[in-house]
């Protein structure tokens, strides 16, 4: 189930589905300097992160990836950050990522599922 609301301030889209028996809900915000994602199967908030394009000579972007809170020992949720960095910045440079995930499973399918989900519902 998904649904698009362009009346609200904030540009957002909601989108909910099943992942391996868990009810996962995802909402996306387009702010007008970032980018919001939330991913919950526990229905609230869980490690937050921020990633964001660097700017720099290189010819090869690089990108930076930091938990603002919540579990720093997870590798697997901070390379979907970057992975949702990377597909954003291709489209929208300059917009960071603000990504919240709360989650029961963090296997690396149920990871692929949520950024698969994301890209294909994307309003950026």
């Amino acid at each position: 189930m998904e649904s698009l609301d362009t009346n609200f301030p904030v540009r957002h889209r909601k989108i909910s589905f099943e992942s391996k028996g868990n009810k996962t809900e995802i909402v996306i915000c387009s702010y007008e300097d970032h980018i919001l994602v939330i991913a919950t199967q526990i229905g609230a908030l869980g490690t937050i992160l921020h990633a964001r394009k660097e700017e720099g000579m290189s010819v090869e972007p690089t990108f930076s990836v930091s938990v603002i809170f919540g579990k720093r020992d997870e590798p697997m949720l901070t390379a979907t950050a970057r992975r949702l960095i990377e597909h954003i910045s291709s489209v929208v440079p300059s917009k960071p990522l603000v990504l919240s995930l709360g989650l029961k499973d963090h296997s690396s399918e149920t990871l692929k599922e949520i950024v698969a989900t994301v890209i294909k519902n994307r309003i950026w």
